[in-house]
């Protein structure tokens, strides 16, 4: 019997997922434990296995394709086993298959985007067959506006289905974005560089001659995301100059690109992965030569890449002259936009307060030397500081908690956060269970999600459900600081510098060594006298390594 395969739910908090490969195409045999498919959320691109025997009936998805969670996305079942039914059920009901972004409208779809039945109902003479309105595709479950980077068609160009038609910047990646149909280019609803909401007009694809501006009025008269529509972009094949003033009094909301980009008619093949990398690092996608099948770069390529000499003496030669007054604009990315979100919102929404203490680190000091000189054994500071707040969590739980509105949510549990750095923002992987793990065994695991965070190759299950967050710039030498609260945490601990100072110990200054530790609370869950207490612990702990032990 045919077996239906959903889109998987892959971290707490996805809501769509896009196919990023096939590795099966219909008609294949599938074994249980075959790779099927690989899967893209917001932060990491996961395999997915097949958990049946079967002939690949049916693919709901295409590559690249993005789809909500539960979604349709293959058909297993006997081989020529008759699927119409399940086809048309699916139809039918709350699953319809909304595989591509650029399929025809039916009514049922249309009470899931913004556009009323009554549209649907009347497109024999609103919107025409044939008509596709593509529209922003909500590539990540923090996705709430994308920007076009590219588009690599124009008004008026014939497109395939499969055609890489643009492509769209996230707050985690770039991604391509394919047409699910063959047809011809009649409107551009965003420029390049532009950024709309999702859902809104991204493009209209037609078989040519067709009203656009009738179908821009239609879609606006009924609730459609037409706002963010950019003029320049936009045409109407064969019609008349009338019809191209009107197309332009509804496109509201001109967005203009604030950077130039290079018009190239040869287009660089690159996986997403190796273009992500690229950006990250600053190269050029030109220079690099690609190992894989067609001159495709790979991610191996860019972290081999090294460029020429006259790529350097030409970055040396590029210094600005003296006395003249200059700068540059660069368009705020994706990943920034939401981390600017969410700290706005943390910072808007909890009423926090700051504890100040200083710590002793002498007989941390010691006992970290002799750590380390046990062989093949390494542990940082940041690690014995992370161990220690485990610890004090369990003896204050209510610092270990998270305010829900109508309720405070005490955890048993204790997943310390630690903030890392990279090059496009911040992450913050978690260590599970710190309290009941050793110092040599929360620096494995520190290491290992550092180096992945800076790879991007963390999985959900990395950097999802922290109860307590650590942020250290000791290492940058910062003495103080303060750190936003990572919402809907109660808490967070920023982490400064160890400096040599004269301390005053037995009634005589001596030399000494002391960390300052900054606790940003949130008011609704932490009272100061908890918080207080929690750091008296804290330190307890961290003057005195041996009692974390106990």
């Amino acid at each position: 019997m045919a077996e239906i395969v959903r889109m998987p739910k892959l971290s707490d908090t996805m809501t769509d997922g896009v196919i990023a490969k096939w590795h099966k195409k219909v008609g294949d045999k599938v074994k249980s434990g075959d790779l099927l498919a690989d899967i893209e959320t917001d932060k990491a691109t996961m395999e997915f296995e097949s958990f049946q025997d079967g002939v690949l009936l049916h693919i709901g998805v295409s590559e690249k394709g993005t789809v909500p969670v539960d979604s349709i996305i293959a058909i297993l079942g006997k081989e020529g086993e008759d699927i119409t039914s399940l086809l048309s059920g699916a139809s039918a009901g709350a699953d319809v298959n909304p595989t591509k972004e650029t399929k025809t409208l039916t009514s049922s779809e249309v009470e899931k985007s913004s556009v009323s039945t009554s549209l649907v109902a009347g497109s024999a003479t609103a919107i025409s067959a044939g008509v596709e309105v593509v529209r922003m595709p909500k590539l990540s479950d923090t996705m709430t506006d994308g920007v076009v980077a590219k588009w690599h068609k124009k008004v008026g160009d014939k497109v395939k289905s499969g055609d890489l038609l643009a492509d769209i910047e996230t707050d985690k990646a770039t991604m391509e974005f394919e047409s699910f149909q063959d047809g011809v280019l009649l409107h551009q609803g965003i420029a390049e560089g532009g950024s709309a909401a999702v859902d809104s007009v991204l493009a209209i694809l037609g078989k040519g001659g067709e009203d656009v501006a009738a179908i821009l009025a239609t879609l606006s008269s009924r609730g459609g995301k037409t706002q963010s529509v950019a003029s320049t972009g936009s045409a109407t094949i064969g019609s008349s100059g009338a019809e191209n003033k009107v197309v332009e009094a509804l496109e509201t909301t001109i967005i203009k690109s604030t950077t130039s980009t290079q018009n190239t008619d040869a287009r660089i093949k690159a996986s997403p992965l190796a273009k992500a990398l690229a950006k990250e690092k600053g190269i050029d996608l030109s220079k690099v030569h690609g190992s894989a099948e067609n001159g495709r770069i790979t991610k191996a390529d860019i972290e081999n890449y090294k460029p020429s000499s006259s790529t350097a003496s030409s970055k040396a030669t590029s210094s600005i002259a003296l006395g003249t007054e200059s700068y540059h604009d660069e368009p705020v990315s994706q990943m920034r936009k939401t981390i600017a979100r969410r700290l706005l919102e943390s910072t808007n929404g909890a009423p926090s307060f700051v504890l100040n203490i200083e710590v002793d680190m002498d007989n941390a000091i010691a006992a970290r030397n002799t750590i380390n000189a046990i062989p093949d054994t390494k542990i940082s500071f940041n690690d014995m500081v992370i161990k220690a707040c485990a610890a004090a969590l369990r003896k204050h739980p209510k610092v270990n908690t998270s305010w829900l509105g109508d309720k405070i949510r005490t955890y048993s549990h204790i997943h310390i956060g630690m903030a890392v750095a990279v090059d496009d923002g911040l992450l913050v992987p978690v260590i599970r269970f710190a309290d009941q793990k050793s110092f040599t065994q929360i620096s494995a695991e520190a290491k290992d999600l550092g180096k992945r965070a800076k790879e991007k190759k963390l999985q959900p299950s990395d950097w999802e459900g922290n109860t307590f967050t650590v942020s250290n710039l000791g290492m940058f030498g910062i003495e103080s600081f303060t750190s936003i609260i990572n919402s809907p945490e109660s808490c967070i601990l920023s982490v400064g510098a160890i400096r040599q100072v004269p301390v005053v110990k037995n009634g005589a200054v001596v030399p000494g060594n002391t960390m300052m530790l900054t606790l940003a609370c949130d008011h609704r869950t932490v009272d100061g006298a908890t918080g207080a207490a929690f750091l008296q612990t804290l330190k307890t702990f961290i003057e005195n390594p041996v009692t974390m032990l106990a």
